[in-house]
């Protein structure tokens, strides 16, 4: 089943790793998941060369000379995104006779072991032999801006769109009512400012403030030794830290975590990488308003959880305030006829779902698989970067006990770090090598004294 990128990344793992024959059912009409619905001027939050399929490299791989992310590499578009995946499956995937693909179909779950689809164009249901397993990418696909309604009513007569629908207006609103505090209402915000809207035409609804990671330390390349560095700096302010506030806030004192607001305690962590040029466009919108979520938009007042706000009849409204990431129970990632794909650590999606293909494709019991990808859910609250960073440690160490694992990891280019050995005598990563064998086994030890194990 198939509705997020990750079917394409696990796809490619197979195919590589295996002699599996994989068909493909997608919801969306062609390959690419969520970037199919995103909006127009969505960009990855990562450099291009850590993302999509391991045998595939991006396009365009530079560094931009111009606008918010100069100095830093190329961020592909969703333009390029739809192009490249939609690449990958005609001209890679079908190509190699191994992968059928049913675009605008839905998979009907049959509680007698029956797998079937059916398409949404003609009706027409077909049945597939699942000879080794099926693969959910679904399972934690929640709704986004693009896809879903608001979570919060709307009165008639109230002008409101989701975050893409604001590049098509063709009249100036009095104002831009931007509802949301994840990443599509930063993305929002950046947009409309950098389209010359004035800062003072900007409300922000922020029902909370979040933490966000430095894209200065997610660089490739030449670049790598400032990222690794940045990960010898999180092992230090683990070590050293007495609670989850005081890693952030030492964190944020080395420039590896920022918050717009510096003023306000942020109390979310999704992960998401921002440049501080980006910072600097969204601290100068000073109407922001906290009080909550959104309950309710009336012709005239906002109805917040704390109470309510005036809004303008000719104000757009602008939606980012999707419930994003559903969260059901955690499930064994691997188990006897079934992978159920969900992350089982910190760090970039490209490279841990390729992991999910290879393990499946080169780790023989599913026992052993879960031991090496325990499943966790997404990240929300500040915490939840400390439980996840410690997966990501456990992973590390079990890693070690697998070569062939291990040097997929260390070789594909997906693996941010993959090639920092091609910089072992530059000063700042022999530095930051001596801060890790400091810091690293006291970081994993006060890991458990900050959050709870069960956490």
């Amino acid at each position: 089943m198939n509705r997020s990128s990750s079917a394409g990344l696990l796809t490619a793992s197979l195919l590589t790793h295996s002699d599996a024959t994989v068909t493909v059912v997608d919801q969306r009409h062609a390959p690419g998941g969520h970037w199919v619905d995103a909006y127009p001027f969505v960009r990855l939050h990562q450099p291009s060369t850590f993302y999509g399929v391991a045998s595939v490299p991006m396009e365009h791989d530079g560094v931009d000379l111009s606008g918010l992310n100069a100095g830093f590499h190329e961020l592909a578009g969703a333009d390029e995104l739809r192009a490249y995946f939609a690449r990958v499956m005609q001209q890679h995937f079908i190509p190699s006779g191994r992968v059928r693909y049913f675009p605008g179909s839905e998979y009907l779950p049959d509680p007698t072991g029956r797998h079937r689809f059916v398409s949404h164009l003609t009706g027409v249901t077909q049945e597939v032999r699942v000879r080794r397993k099926l693969v959910d990418t679904s399972y934690l696909e929640g709704s986004t801006p693009a896809n879903g309604p608001p979570p919060f009513e709307v009165a008639d007569g109230v002008r409101w769109v989701p975050a893409g629908d604001i590049t098509h207006l063709e009249t100036k609103p009095e104002r831009f009512v931007v509802i949301g505090a994840g990443k599509t209402a930063l993305d929002t915000c950046v947009w409309l400012l950098s389209q010359g809207v004035r800062p003072a035409a900007i409300r922000w609804v922020k029902p909370r403030e979040g933490w966000w990671l430095n894209r200065r330390y997610h660089q490739p390349h030449s670049f790598l030794p400032d990222f690794y560095a940045g990960q010898g700096l999180q092992l230090r302010a683990i070590a050293q830290a007495t609670s989850v506030d005081d890693v952030f806030a030492q964190l944020e004192s080395d420039g590896v975590f920022l918050r717009v607001d510096t003023a306000v305690a942020p109390t979310m962590c999704h992960g998401a990488i921002v440049s501080e040029a980006e910072l600097g466009l969204l601290r100068q919108i000073e109407d922001v308003v906290r009080m909550g979520r959104v309950r309710s938009i009336e012709r005239d007042h906002i109805v917040l959880d704390e109470g309510t706000v005036p809004t303008e009849e000719n104000a757009v409204h602008v939606h980012c305030a999707a419930r994003g990431l559903a969260k059901p129970p955690l499930r064994p990632i691997f188990e006897t006829g079934r992978v159920t794909v969900q992350p089982c650590f910190w760090g970039f999606a490209s490279y841990q779902f390729a992991l999910l293909g290879v393990v499946e494709a080169t780790v023989e019991s599913d026992q052993d698989k879960n031991r090496l990808c325990p499943p966790i859910a997404y990240w929300d609250k500040n915490a939840d970067y400390l439980s996840t960073y410690r997966a990501a440690l456990a992973f590390e160490q079990a890693r070690a006990g697998h070569p062939a694992l291990s040097a997929w990891a260390k070789g594909t280019r997906l693996n941010p770090l993959g090639a920092i050995g091609q910089y072992r005598d530059h000063p700042g990563v022999a530095d930051t090598c001596e801060r890790i064998k400091e810091f690293g086994l006291v970081a994993a030890r006060n890991i458990g004294k900050l959050i709870p194990a069960s956490a």
